[in-house]
């Protein structure tokens, strides 16, 4: 049975670092879980990724027992965004964020394939955030999007140049919610080699 690892499959995950490129993001099925507060500290951030991934892991199980369809997970993605924006970008207050924690999932799962993942996920030491997690096709479109290499911390210079140059300069605006996709694992990984692809939804000017 063939494995597939969507992360080398589809262009909206590729990315360079250095290099702003204009996509369009087919709609994409996640689950998700929503949250706020500093990710480093908040328990809400920890509850939501202990309720992801089990059943992220139990939907791959099944796609593979049932189906015959066999694919890698995904890594972890998130949606970041602050009522006031400058908390996200500028003074980065972490406390202040809000943020939908995320994993892509094939669009052959079903939401009766989620259901029975979720029951089975809760079945013995159901995690707290559990009834949090849902599946939801997100629709980004237009995106412009670079790979980030460094520490989370060090993110601002790039966005800057995204948000104040490089989209304003090619006639596009932004809309939607700034999206990462962690491409490493920062509980293993150094700050400094952390590869991180960085996402923002634009339109055309008027």
């Amino acid at each position: 049975m063939t494995k597939t690892d969507f992360k080398k499959t589809l262009d909206a995950y590729q990315a360079r670092s250095g290099v702003f490129r204009i996509l369009d993001v087919p709609p994409t099925q996640y689950l998700m879980v929503d949250g706020h507060g500093d990710p480093n500290s908040a328990q809400e951030f920890t509850d939501a990724l202990q309720a992801l991934y089990p059943v992220a892991y139990k939907l791959k199980f099944a796609s593979k027992q049932d189906l015959g369809r066999d694919y890698v997970v995904m890594p972890l993605e998130g949606l970041w965004w602050s009522q006031d924006m400058e908390a996200f970008t500028g003074a980065r207050d972490k406390a202040r964020w809000d943020w939908t924690v995320m994993s892509m999932v094939p669009d052959w799962i079903t939401p009766d394939m989620f259901a029975t993942a979720v029951s089975k996920a809760g079945a013995k030491n159901s995690p707290a955030a559990l009834d949090r997690v849902r599946l939801e096709t997100l629709e980004e479109g237009r995106c412009v999007q670079t790979l980030h290499i460094g520490s989370f911390d060090d993110e601002a210079a790039t966005l800057a140049r995204m948000h104040h140059g490089f989209i304003p300069e090619s006639g596009l605006v932004m809309t939607g919610k700034h999206h990462e996709i962690y491409l490493s694992d920062f509980r293993k990984t150094e700050p400094a080699k952390l590869r991180t692809i960085l996402r923002q939804p634009v339109t055309a000017t008027a």
